[in-house]
C-alpha cells in the first residue's frame, strides 16, 4: 500500500466516524495494535490488514440509525464497495469485507483468516483494561445508560447485558470481564493479560464503593426515620 492509498482510505474513514467511543482515535489504536501483532505472525497481507483496520467501524452510523443492522456486516459491504470504486483487486476487496464482517464480538461469525483474527484481537484489545472501561462509560453516557441499578434490597444488579443492556455494571459482567479468553493471537493474549488486573481492580473498587454507600446510607436512613416517627408518637 502506498502512502497516497493509505491517506485516501483514511480520509474516507474519518468522514464516517461520528461516535466518540468509536472515533478515529479508536481506529488508530486498533491499527497500531494490529501492526504490532502482525510482526509476530507470518504471511500477513498488510494491504488487507491496514484497510480492514481503517474501515472496520464505518457501518456504525447506519447501525445507530437502525439498531436491527450489524455495523460489522454493513461495514463490510461498505468497505467492499469503496475499495472496488478505488480500483482495488476484487479478491483483496472481498478479503477486507470478510475481515470487517467478522470483527464484531457478539456476532456468530468468527474470524477465519489471519488478517481477520488480528483485526478481531486488535479491536477487542481496545475494550480491555483501562481503555475498555473508559470507552464503555463514554458510550453508556451517549445512550443515557446508568452506571448501575439496585434491586429492592439495595444490591447492585450485575446480571443481564447484551441486547437489553441497561448499565455499565451489567456490560462489564456480560462482556468486558469475559474478553480475556476470547483472543486468537498469542501476542494479543499476552497484552490482554497485562491489562486485565487494571480492569478487575477498577470494577471491584467501583462495586465496593457503591455497595458501601448504599448499605450505610440505607441503615442510617432507617435509623433517622425511626427516630422521627418515635418523636412524633411521643
Amino acid at each position: 500500500m502506498t502512502h497516497l492509498e493509505y491517506k485516501d482510505i483514511e480520509t474516507f474513514m474519518t468522514k464516517q466516524m461520528q461516535d466518540s467511543a468509536h472515533d478515529k482515535y479508536h481506529i488508530y489504536r486498533v491499527l497500531h495494535s494490529a501492526l504490532d501483532m502482525s510482526s509476530f505472525e507470518t504471511a500477513v497481507d498488510m494491504d488487507v490488514l491496514i484497510a480492514a483496520c481503517l474501515l472496520h467501524d464505518i457501518g456504525r452510523e447506519k447501525q445507530a440509525a437502525d439498531p436491527s443492522l450489524s455495523h460489522a456486516q454493513i461495514g463490510g459491504d461498505m468497505a467492499y464497495e469503496y475499495l472496488i470504486s478505488r480500483k482495488w483487486d476484487e479478491s483483496k476487496a472481498a478479503h477486507v469485507k470478510e475481515c470487517v464482517a467478522a470483527h464484531r464480538y457478539r456476532d456468530d461469525n468468527p474470524p477465519d483468516s489471519i488478517e481477520a483474527k488480528i483485526l478481531f484481537d486488535a479491536d477487542k484489545l481496545d475494550s480491555s483494561g483501562a481503555l475498555g472501561i473508559a470507552r464503555t462509560l463514554i458510550y453508556g453516557g451517549q445512550i443515557c445508560e446508568p452506571l448501575y441499578l439496585l434491586d429492592e434490597n439495595g444490591n447492585i444488579i450485575v446480571d443481564g447485558g447484551g441486547a437489553e443492556l441497561s448499565t455499565f455494571v451489567q456490560e462489564y459482567n456480560y462482556k468486558l470481564k469475559n474478553l480475556y479468553d476470547a483472543f486468537y493471537t498469542q501476542r494479543a493474549k499476552a497484552i490482554a493479560a497485562e491489562r486485565q488486573k487494571t480492569a478487575v481492580d477498577f470494577y471491584n473498587s467501583l462495586v465496593e464503593e457503591i455497595s458501601g454507600n448504599s448499605k450505610n446510607g440505607l441503615e442510617r436512613l432507617s435509623e433517622v426515620l425511626v427516630t422521627i416517627v418515635t418523636g412524633l408518637n411521643d
